[in-house]
């Protein structure tokens, strides 16, 4: 059983940031295609400068996504998408000051934002794997 199981193939990691990358990507095009809805939501919870705001989420979750899949500045996105996502989970999904169904399913967007900031911190620390543009090849 030992032999059959190869859990440092470099397509383990591959795997891991094309799936953590999917959920900024769809984000980012969804905000450049219906930027008007966005403003709107953002408006919503009260936000300062949501022009900037907007593009600014834009930016990163586009450009982010391609690091990780391309694996190129995968450590330094994956930072910055974690910082990124740690303060919108904190200003969007605050399920304490919400109730009933409403908090429940805020709380949910939380927690699994939680798991996803957890998967950018385990990238910024251990690296995109062997499957990287702009790796050093030893």
């Amino acid at each position: 059983m030992k032999g059959l199981m190869k859990f440092d193939h470099p397509v383990i990691p591959l795997l891991g940031r094309l799936l953590m990358s999917y959920v900024y990507l769809t984000s980012g095009y969804a905000k450049v295609v219906d930027w008007s809805g966005n403003i709107a939501y953002m408006s919503h919870h009260h936000l300062p400068m949501i022009p900037l705001l907007l593009a600014s989420a834009a930016i990163i979750e586009i450009a982010g996504s391609v690091c990780l899949v391309t694996g190129y500045q995968a450590r330094w996105a994956a930072f910055v998408m974690f910082g990124y996502t740690a303060i919108l989970t904190l200003v969007l999904h605050n399920y304490w000051a919400n109730t009933g169904d409403l908090a429940g399913m805020q709380e949910t967007h939380f927690r699994k934002n939680l798991a996803i900031m957890g998967g950018l911190l385990m990238l910024t620390f251990s690296g995109p794997g062997g499957w990287a543009l702009g790796k050093k090849r030893d």
